[in-house]
């Protein structure tokens, strides 16, 4: 194993420890923190819901392989390198969006859980930091062990994480109307102005 390989391992080891560690954290204080494809939802809301979750499941055995066996289109270190470290940049955004949503965070719609909306910290500058993680590490990888499969496995996981933010959206401006809003207008929704 190279160090780049041991680099990205490292990356992916790293984000899914947080996630894993925040849903027992969750867990702990009674809070049902995977809400995926769970409660009474509409069907559309479900749908995407268990798309979503299916692609960043498959989306994982990909990455592995893509590193273990070191597939990749190109030799290039500077593209290899670059990839790891916006990889590590998106756990970095990741851990900073559950660390600021606090006991708000929630994977998926919440059914029936009351949660707050959250403004601040990471916030201020991405509506969706945690999806933003989500993708600057999917990405990253790819970046760092590009191939066709795993090309398409990333496409995928990333349009149904947008899907999932666009009803996110929809249920965010019902639940807390005015106030979500406003916020949308002035908080772009991956950064500042996108």
């Amino acid at each position: 194993m190279n160090l780049q390989q041991a680099g990205a391992l490292a990356v992916m080891a790293a984000f899914y420890i947080a996630y894993y560690t925040k849903m027992l954290l969750q867990r702990r204080k009674g809070i049902q923190t995977n809400q995926i494809s769970r409660g009474n939802k509409n069907l559309k809301v479900l749908r995407v819901e268990f798309w979503m979750k299916i692609a960043t499941f498959l989306v994982v055995p990909v990455e592995l392989a893509s590193i273990f066996w070191d597939i990749r289109l190109w030799d290039a270190p500077f593209l290899r390198w670059f990839g790891i470290i916006l990889g590590a940049a998106g756990v970095l955004v990741f851990i900073l969006a559950m660390a600021t949503m606090r006991d708000s965070w929630r994977a998926g719609i919440p059914a029936e859980d009351k949660t707050e909306l959250v403004t601040t910290g990471i916030y201020r500058f991405s509506r969706n930091p945690a999806f933003l993680g989500f993708d600057m590490v999917y990405l990253g990888i790819l970046i760092a062990f590009f191939n066709p499969l795993h090309l398409i496995f990333v496409l995928f996981a990333v349009i149904m994480l947008h899907l999932q933010i666009l009803q996110e959206e929809a249920f965010l401006a019902e639940v807390f109307g005015k106030p979500y809003l406003e916020y949308k207008q002035r908080t772009g929704r991956y950064f500042l102005v996108i």
